[in-house]
């Protein structure tokens, strides 16, 4: 084979590998509606927890809603020990939500070290 038929070869690989690589922004193919959407108010609920007494994990969550009542908590475990709860509830289109913060258990801290005067240089002679 000569050189130019080795490029007419590579050439056509490129230009089909081109043509066959999907355009990006393309998004997936569009298959359709969904079936048996509902565009109403929404309702659920639903709760989550880990509690992981090896890494000192401690959070979770609860919320229910019924069209624009919404109501939940959610609950973390602060670096001091306490815990820290936010129940909250959002009543309808226009109230917004309003939350209500509040801690349990007693905060402890570890020993104190001191101020910190950062390390000292000396000016050394060349």
């Amino acid at each position: 084979m000569n050189s130019m038929t080795i490029l007419a070869c590579i050439s056509a690989a490129v230009l089909v590998n081109l043509s066959s690589a999907q355009h990006p922004g393309a998004g997936a193919p569009h298959h359709g509606g969904v079936k048996g959407h509902h565009d109403g108010p929404a309702h659920y609920n639903y709760a989550y927890a880990v509690q992981d007494d090896y890494s000192g994990s401690n959070f979770g969550q609860s919320e229910q809603r019924d069209g624009y009542s919404t109501s939940g908590q959610y609950h973390v475990a602060l670096p001091d020990g306490r815990i820290q709860t936010v129940t909250y509830t959002v009543a309808d289109q226009y109230s917004g939500y309003v939350a209500d913060v509040s801690y349990s258990g007693q905060a402890k801290y570890g020993p104190s070290h001191g101020p910190s005067h950062g390390h000292a240089h000396s000016a050394s002679t060349v």
